[in-house]
């Protein structure tokens, strides 16, 4: 009997890989290491998408990865991947407000391919002008939030990400990193925060659905104890 009371129990097994790990700061580096892969396949081929339109255009000295992408794109990409998707579920616990809107993967996926449509509409479909594109996008755009967010925090995020992420694009093109063809905002195309706000929007919502594979273990733990 005494020896039985002495071996420690064995963990529960809960889900999938992630959710077996019990460490907080391993469990963020896996997170934000998924994440990162994630960013960088979605840059490979969205950005293939814009070039081959030739929506993006880069010096020919710069491109030398595989896709006819510039290096630097993929883990610029996939880092800014990682660091919105860790952030928004950060956000939520910080404002008390747990995101529970359509927590399943089913729903995520689906939040990618409208993304990856919205990108796909913005180099693909023919529109008399820019105005006319920028204002679809912008309308796809808040409608893929409203239909897989609708959180008052993934909003201001989303808003906080493209503003950034536009600054950034406006001083790159301005140094001569690559450019846009017919820019009418300045030096980048007008329905770039669109594309950008539609994009950690789906971030988020891949490291919210993450994250909560930890508070499942955080859960269980609890309820052990």
């Amino acid at each position: 009997m005494a020896e039985n009371d002495a071996m420690p129990a064995l963990p529960k097994k809960c889900g999938p890989y992630i959710s077996s790990v019990t460490s907080h700061g391993m469990n963020l580096v896996i997170r934000g290491i998924v994440l990162f892969f994630i960013g960088v396949f979605l840059a490979l081929v969205l950005n293939l998408l814009q070039i081959q339109r030739n929506v993006t255009l880069f010096p020919p000295d710069v491109i030398t990865s595989i896709f006819s992408s510039a290096w630097w794109v993929p883990p610029c990409c996939g880092t800014a991947s990682a660091v919105i998707g860790l952030l928004y579920p950060c956000m939520d616990r910080h404002l008390g407000e747990p995101h529970k809107f359509k927590r399943e993967w089913s729903s995520v996926m689906r939040c990618v391919a409208v993304f990856v449509g919205i990108n796909h509409a913005s180099a693909k479909v023919d529109f008399a002008n820019n105005i006319q594109l920028s204002l679809t996008l912008a309308a796809l755009s808040i409608g893929l939030w409203w239909t897989f967010d609708r959180s008052r925090s993934g909003f201001g995020l989303g808003v906080g990400i493209a503003f950034l992420a536009t600054l950034v694009s406006q001083l790159l093109v301005y140094n001569g990193v690559y450019q846009y063809t017919y820019p009418d905002f300045l030096y980048v195309r007008s329905w770039l925060p669109c594309i950008f706000f539609a994009g950690g929007i789906t971030m988020g919502n891949i490291g919210r659905q993450l994250a909560m594979y930890e508070c499942k273990v955080i859960a269980e733990k609890s309820h052990e104890d």
